[in-house]
């Protein structure tokens, strides 16, 4: 078996609308795709062997053991291999379990599609499946065991912490979009100008003083000294030739860690002489330049949250350890406390595996015993010096009997140190009773201060911890949104883009755009390519400066990872007709359609989905959508336009040559078609088509129709704004038309404006695309043969899988089928074909260029135009 491709879907696709995050890999089975599983001997026994828990497989049956049976009756290898890997990534800790298998288009070529919690896993997880599967059909060994592991840390290395995990789970709860910019815990909620950003538990609102303030705890502590809040005794030192004083002033036991550490990193506590002294100030100088010595305050640990200066959690944290039952030694008793469920590989479970490290010995040692001692009955041996979680230890919620005068305090602590978000560290015997009725004492103030304590406490309540810092980013009634509109089809979806934007650019919006040509914020090219895939659209909702998105939106992007968004405001198709067939696993224009489907399927049901009345493939999309439905039309009369208007929906229509927009039964004219500057004075009539979405977009998002109207008016036909799209050059003896039409759809168009000049000769630049099937390059050679008098065929930059002869067949066949005495000359190069044009143009003539590369091509006609210019000049001056 060979996998041929593994993409990562990472929002809306063409598997799934709900489920955004799965794992495509083509797979060809080869040689097995004539040995189904009932065909392989013992494949079935050793399956089982190794998956006993597959059992909880339904599969299609719908019962226990529902995939066992499919096996027995004999299934395909795809079909194992995607029940493999979603079984792997649930013995790994993350609990999955959609998945499909469905034929590639070719025989023993599958899309095997499942899903995963984190991408890098998600993708090992198709690499080991198919080898667990092979090794199975060969029966051969295979260390399972090895690759759970390894899934586990790649997911602790790749994935999002609990606490910042939560605050996103939060934001998603509330429909809060938000993108990840870093491979750490740097996230963006929100979109554009909206957005607010977290790393961990900072907030972009949180004070940098605030954070600096808490990091040092010499100015912490002594900050809270003159706010007469309890804090221990304490002295900052440098170097050890410091640390015996120090210990004398404070007086054991004692605390010694890094002036501005975290994590519990070089922190050693209850120090009770000068030798543990200086190690404990070592361990602490691998962290920090300068240390603290300071009391050891007896009692429990506490850690109160503060968020929005507002006291919303407290737990008392106890460190890794073990209780002694007269039996067992340090080890198995480690080991027992291990095998609670309750705990796991990094933060993959509410507890974390207690590890033996070197410090864990050395606490042990002090204790008088080693890993192999049977500790006493009942006897409690602590095992870290900290209480965090990520080192074993355990935690219990106390919120509900936390003091009044310590709420206060903490709450006070959070405004004097300026921190939205804090937790306060307390050393007390009683948290219930105010700290100077018990000795106790303040020990840290924590910028970015954990929350998995409090979302999974050991004992106790769990709180929502992170609902507060999403209230306060985002006050009642926002979600960080900014509109959101996307355009697809097979042609059209560049233009419809570009002129929405520059409507709503012109009613003041900050637009960012994206199309096949680049992206554009606020009007400047700041991207250059096809940037229509899902990379290209969140670089757009990155933008802090931008207010207002539209989205080009291609095939390519949505196969290859899905949409860069969850949701749109406004979801447009303009058509669909047959372009990239045989692609990807898409051969048909009904999964083409499926693919375009995409995009009104992920409309807020707030919102409208676009689509054009005329295509049934579009028109049947309605049945799809949760959204609001409006429609355009080159035909006032169509009956789906009609039925909509009856139920009061918002239309677009062409009639009597004008561009309308109607709700319900009444119409509202915009303006007449041959005065809209895009359609050439109603020649182009593809360019009406574009026009009716862009009016009903900008409708449906409150622009009046005098500014539509005026936007109408300034969108010009040029290079500039439309480049690729019709550009036209009027040359002293003849014209030039330069336009990107690409396929047997576009060219029909493009022949229906051609036909609208009155030339003394047409020549056409035409080339059939490497990866397109037979059929759609002869088709592209027909319809040019009905459109032109000569025909000069070139060649694509990327031949993309064919030869330049097996391309220019296909064209030429296309070509005499329609017209076998049309005149054709072959010029492979797109410049020397332009040039051999111009050179030879007779006076009144059409040059018509289906151009690969639009910036080359515009870049070299407007030399050549420049170059005529400048002749005209000397012949003017002579």
């Amino acid at each position: 078996m060979k996998i041929r491709s593994i993409n990562a879907m990472r929002g809306p696709n063409y598997w799934s609308i709900r489920r955004h995050k799965l794992i495509v890999m083509v797979l060809d089975l080869q040689e097995m795709e004539q040995l189904p599983t009932n065909k392989v001997d013992g494949f079935r026994e050793r399956l089982e062997k190794m998956f006993p828990d597959m059992y909880g497989h339904r599969c299609s049956v719908g019962t226990p053991g529902g995939f066992f049976q499919r096996v027995d009756e004999g299934t395909w290898m795809g079909h194992v291999i995607e029940h493999i890997a979603l079984e792997i990534q649930t013995l790994a800790g993350m609990d999955v379990g959609f998945g499909r298998t469905r034929g590639y288009g070719e025989e023993g070529v599958y899309n095997v599609v499942f899903n995963y919690m984190e991408e890098e896993v998600g993708r090992f997880a198709a690499e080991s499946s198919v080898a667990i599967c092979e090794a199975l059909i060969s029966g051969a060994d295979y260390d399972l065991g090895a690759d759970i592991q390894k899934m586990r840390e790649l997911r602790e290395s790749v994935r999002l912490g609990p606490s910042t995990g939560s605050i996103i789970e939060e934001a998603e709860a509330r429909n809060i979009p938000w993108i990840r910019l870093n491979k750490y815990s740097l996230c963006q909620l929100g979109y554009g100008a909206n957005q607010k950003r977290i790393q961990a538990t900072v907030t972009s609102e949180t004070s940098s003083i605030g954070v600096e303030l808490a990091c040092d705890k010499e100015d912490t502590k002594y900050i809270l000294e003159q706010a007469e809040v309890p804090v221990p005794r304490g002295e900052i030192i440098r170097n050890e030739s410091s640390l015996k004083d120090a210990c004398d002033y404070v007086r054991f036991p004692l605390v010694i860690k890094p002036i501005d550490g975290n994590h519990g990193r070089g922190i050693t506590v209850n120090i009770q002489n000068y030798e543990d002294a200086v190690v404990a100030f070592n361990a602490a100088k691998e962290v920090s330049r300068s240390v603290i010595v300071e009391k050891f305050v007896v009692g429990e640990d506490y850690r109160l949250l503060v968020i929005n200066n507002v006291l919303v959690a407290a737990a008392k944290r106890t460190p890794a350890h073990v209780i002694g039952d007269g039996e067992h030694n340090v080890q198995q008793l480690i080991d027992k406390v291990n095998a609670d469920p309750l705990r796991g590989y990094g933060h993959e479970n509410v507890l974390t595996r207690i590890t033996i490290n070197e410090l864990t010995q050395t606490i042990i040692k002090a204790a008088g015993y080693t890993l192999e001692s049977v500790l006493p009955k009942d006897e409690r041996l602590i095992l870290k010096d900290t209480a965090n979680l990520s080192t074993g230890g355990t935690s219990e919620d106390v919120t509900d009997i936390v003091h009044p005068a310590n709420i206060s305090m903490v709450e006070r602590i959070s405004k004097i140190i300026d921190l939205d978000i804090c937790g306060v560290d307390i050393m007390t015997t009683d948290i219930s009773q105010p700290l100077d009725e018990t000795g106790g004492a303040v020990l840290e103030v924590n910028a970015g201060p954990g929350f998995r304590m409090h979302l999974a406490p050991s004992k106790g309540l769990a709180r929502n911890v992170a609902a507060p810092v999403i209230d306060k980013l985002f006050p009642q009634g926002t979600t960080g949104r900014i509109p959101i509109i996307a355009i697809t089809g097979t042609n059209g979806k560049t233009t419809t883009t570009r002129l929405i934007a520059h409507i709503a650019k012109l009613n003041g919006k900050r637009v960012g755009y994206t199309t096949s040509d680049g992206v554009y914020i606020q009007n400047r090219l700041l991207m250059t390519g096809d940037c229509t895939g899902p990379s290209s659209a969140e670089f757009v909702l990155k933008d802090p400066t931008v207010n207002f998105a539209v989205l080009e939106c291609a095939r390519g992007g949505l196969l290859r990872a899905g949409l860069g968004f969850k949701k749109c405001d406004i979801g447009i198709v303009t058509n669909v007709a047959a372009d990239h067939l045989g692609l990807k696993g898409i051969h048909t224009i009904e999964q083409l359609a499926k693919v375009k489907g995409v995009i009104p399927e992920t409309v807020l049901p707030s919102g409208y989905a676009i689509l054009n009345a005329d295509d049934p493939l579009v028109y049947e999309m309605r049945k799809n959508i949760t959204c609001n439905l409006a429609l355009f039309s080159m035909d006032e009369n169509n009956s789906h336009i009609q039925a909509l208007q009856k139920r009061g929906g918002i239309t677009a229509i062409y009639e009597n040559g004008y561009v309308t927009l109607c709700r319900g039964q009444w119409k509202m004219r915009i303006m007449k078609a041959e005065h809209i500057p895009l359609t050439y004075g109603g020649k182009a009539e593809f360019m009406i088509k574009n026009v009716l979405p862009a009016v009903l977009a900008a409708n449906i998002q409150g622009i009046s129709i005098e500014d539509t109207r005026a936007a109408l008016e300034t969108f010009i036909p040029s290079p500039t704004q439309t480049p690729g799209r019709l550009n036209v050059f009027e040359f002293n003896k003849f014209t030039v038309l330069l336009d990107y039409a690409h396929n047997p759809a576009g060219m029909r168009a493009l022949k229906q404006f051609v036909d609208s000049f009155d030339s003394t000769e047409k020549v056409g630049i035409i080339s059939g695309i490497g990866d397109r099937r037979l059929e759609d390059n002869r088709e592209i050679g027909s319809v040019a043969a009905t459109m032109f008098d000569k025909i000069i065929i070139r060649q694509d930059k990327h031949l993309r899988g064919k030869t330049e002869e097996q391309i220019i067949a296909m064209v030429l066949e296309g070509i005499n089928q329609e017209n076998s005495s049309m005149e054709t000359t072959i010029i492979p190069s797109e410049r020397d074909a332009i040039i051999h044009a111009v050179e030879n143009a007779k006076p009144g003539s059409l040059i018509v260029i289906s151009s690969d590369v639009i910036p080359e091509a515009l870049e070299l006609v407007a030399k050549l135009k420049d170059q005529e210019s400048q002749e005209n000049a000397r012949t003017f001056q002579k």
